[in-house]
């Protein structure tokens, strides 16, 4: 699943608003593109395969969680160059999405209030704790951020499986609990709470994505200079990042724990994939050095061409850009209905699948509910066209208006 975070516009100083729409053309791309994999979630359809088309449905939007995290670093440089209280700002922004990770969008995602058997912490959960570490993380020299957030980032592929070999994950005891949360994942199984508690499926782990916000904090500092330094460093970074993952993931030499080969079997047990898809096929939970170079290279090389982009349809993306916490409040509970809708209109009846623990967890769809692609692209562009709209009423809110609470909206 690819999923979505905040409000995390960054906001450099007013005389050089291309940088604004830059930042914001990318977050509003991503956000269009991460609706699209979230529809699929309620089609029913794998991720990743079995065909070409729906492989590359699902690895376009991996670029979603990577570049929102990262930028959420970012927005936090310049909130911090604004305001005097970066780190309770921080603290407060990421306990209340953790909170609502935990009860709206648990409700969002399975339309059920039965808490007592599933709980998910998805990417906004990880937003969330990666804020409240950034608290921290800020009252060190900014270099001393940047150089963390890469060293994590460089270093977990190696570090994280030696550390892993000393914990038995099998036992449930805290340590294994804790591992799950900080770096394995659901691969080890869930999180549970006595037996009656909930189980808590950890879908994005805190390693490596507090690099990556760490990183992203450090890249603030570059977007406040001149254009032209800035520009030069955007796609030195972005390309030399794309470079390297080549490097790396073409030799297997390092930054993945899953080789690519030709017929490579793919994760999820279906047939043998090609070698290209193998290649772009890199680990995502945790996220593996090779899946963050893959990602946000191209987006940070893609700045300086973004800067320049104007028209209807740059305006048109942007409105997503401004508000995308809004946007991700409003997509999951929108596109589960729409489904919802589809059911009806398709079998007669509304699912009762549609009602399971999506978007983990939740058993295969039942014969006959499966719908094709051209279906799922006519609901994620209905959802889109819905969402436009009310995301632009909201950002006209935003703009007039001036209210603590529109900071954590």
């Amino acid at each position: 699943m690819c999923a979505i975070p905040p409000d995390i516009r960054a906001a450099p100083p007013a005389s050089n608003n291309s940088r604004i729409a830059s930042i914001d053309l990318i977050r509003g791309a991503v956000m269009i593109l991460m609706a699209i994999d979230h529809v699929r979630v309620f089609s029913g359809l794998p991720a990743g395969g079995p065909t070409l088309a729906i492989f590359f449905t699902r690895w376009i939007t991996h670029f979603c969680a990577p570049a929102f995290i990262f930028l959420a670093g970012t927005s936090a440089y310049f909130h911090g160059r604004r305001h005097a209280d970066l780190s309770r700002h921080l603290l407060i922004r990421g306990a209340w999405l953790v909170f609502l990770e935990l009860t709206f969008f648990r409700v969002a995602w399975t339309f059920s209030l039965d808490f007592a058997h599933y709980e998910m912490a998805g990417v906004i959960w990880v937003i969330g704790w990666c804020m409240i570490l950034l608290a921290g993380l800020v009252k060190l020299p900014l270099v001393a951020v940047g150089s963390i957030g890469v060293a994590i980032i460089a270093s977990h592929n190696a570090v994280g499986p030696r550390i892993a070999a000393h914990i038995p994950m099998q036992d449930g005891g805290v340590l294994a609990d804790l591992w799950k949360v900080l770096y394995h994942g659901f691969s080890a199984g869930p999180i549970r709470f006595g037996a009656v508690g909930p189980s808590l499926i950890v879908l994005y782990t805190i390693v490596p994505w507090i690099g990556v916000m760490a990183a992203g904090y450090a890249f603030g500092r570059i977007l406040t200079l001149q254009a032209a330094p800035r520009n030069r460093l955007c796609l030195a970074i972005g390309l030399g990042a794309v470079g390297l993952f080549a490097l790396l993931r073409g030799f297997n030499l390092y930054g993945d724990p899953r080789p690519w080969a030709a017929g490579a079997p793919r994760p999820d047990g279906a047939p043998f994939m090609p070698a290209v898809l193998s290649f772009l096929n890199p680990g995502k939970y945790p996220a593996s050095l090779a899946f963050l170079l893959m990602t946000l290279g191209p987006c940070i090389a893609l700045i300086p061409l973004l800067e320049r982009a104007r028209g209807t349809f740059a305006r048109w993306i942007s409105v997503f850009g401004r508000v995308p916490f809004f946007f991700y409040l409003l997509h999951v509970p929108l596109i589960h209905a729409l489904a919802v809708a589809v059911s009806k209109i398709r079998l007669g009846e509304v699912s009762p699948w549609l009602f399971a623990n999506h978007p983990m967890g939740n058993p295969p769809a039942p014969d006959g509910y499966t719908w094709g692609l051209p279906l799922l692209y006519v609901v994620w562009a209905v959802a889109i066209v819905i969402l436009y709209f009310a995301c632009r009423w909201f950002s006209g809110v935003k703009a007039r208006r001036t209210e603590w609470w529109l900071r954590y909206t």
